[in-house]
C-alpha cells in the first residue's frame, strides 16, 4: 500500500487535536493581570502539549519519509498512537483546570507513556516490513532517545504522586529532550 493516505490522515489527526486544546482555553473574565494569572496554569498544561504534539507531529513525518509502503499492520499500530495522542486534550485540560494536582498530572504521564509505547509500537511494525538492512533500520537505531523517554515518563509519574511539579518537571526535561533534533532520519536520506 502507498503511505501517502495514512500521513495525510494523520495530518488531519494532529490538526484536530492541536484545535481542540487551543479551543480549551478560555478568554479571562476579567481585564487585568489577575484575571490572567487565573489561567496560567491552564496556558502552561497548553504549552506543554502543544509542544509534545508538535514533537509528534515532527517524528512521525520525519519517520515516513524514509518508510517505502505500509501494510494493514502498520494502519493499526498507526491508528493506536494516535489514539493515545487524542487523548491529550483532555489530560491536557484536566491538569490545567486542576492546577497541576497530583492524580491529573499522573494521568497525563500515564497518556504520555502510552503515547511513547505506541510510537515504539508503530516503528517496530514498520521494521518488521522493511527488514534488518533498510535505511529505516538504519536511522532508527538503538533508539536511546525514546528508550530514555518512557523511563523519564515513568519516574515523573512516580514522583507525582510525592509532588506533582517534579512531574511535570520530568515531562518538561523529555519535551526538552525531544526539541533538540533528531537527526538520524535526515543523515540517512542524504547519503
Amino acid at each position: 500500500m502507498h503511505k501517502g493516505r495514512l500521513e495525510a490522515f494523520s495530518d488531519g489527526v494532529f490538526a484536530i487535536i492541536i484545535t481542540i486544546m487551543v479551543l480549551e482555553l478560555k478568554v479571562p473574565r476579567g481585564t487585568d493581570l489577575a484575571a490572567l494569572r487565573e489561567l496560567l496554569p491552564v496556558f502552561l498544561s497548553y504549552v506543554l502539549s502543544f509542544a509534545y504534539v508538535g514533537i509528534y507531529w515532527n517524528n512521525h513525518h520525519h519517520l515516513f519519509q524514509v518508510v517505502k509502503h505500509v501494510r494493514g499492520a502498520v494502519l493499526w499500530a498507526n491508528l493506536h498512537l494516535l489514539f493515545w495522542l487524542s487523548l491529550f486534550p483532555f489530560v491536557t485540560g484536566w491538569m490545567g483546570e486542576n492546577h497541576f494536582a497530583s492524580l491529573p498530572v499522573v494521568v497525563y504521564g500515564g497518556v504520555l507513556i502510552m503515547a511513547a509505547l505506541a510510537y515504539f509500537i508503530l516503528v517496530r511494525v514498520l521494521l518488521a516490513g522493511h527488514g534488518p538492512a533498510s535505511a529505516l533500520a538504519q536511522a532508527i537505531g538503538s533508539d536511546f532517545k525514546g528508550k530514555i523517554s518512557v523511563v523519564l515518563y515513568a519516574g515523573g509519574l512516580a514522583l507525582a504522586f510525592v509532588s506533582a511539579w517534579l512531574g511535570v518537571a520530568l515531562y518538561t526535561i523529555v519535551a526538552l529532550l525531544w526539541l533538540c533534533p533528531d537527526r538520524r532520519i535526515e543523515q540517512v536520506l542524504a547519503d
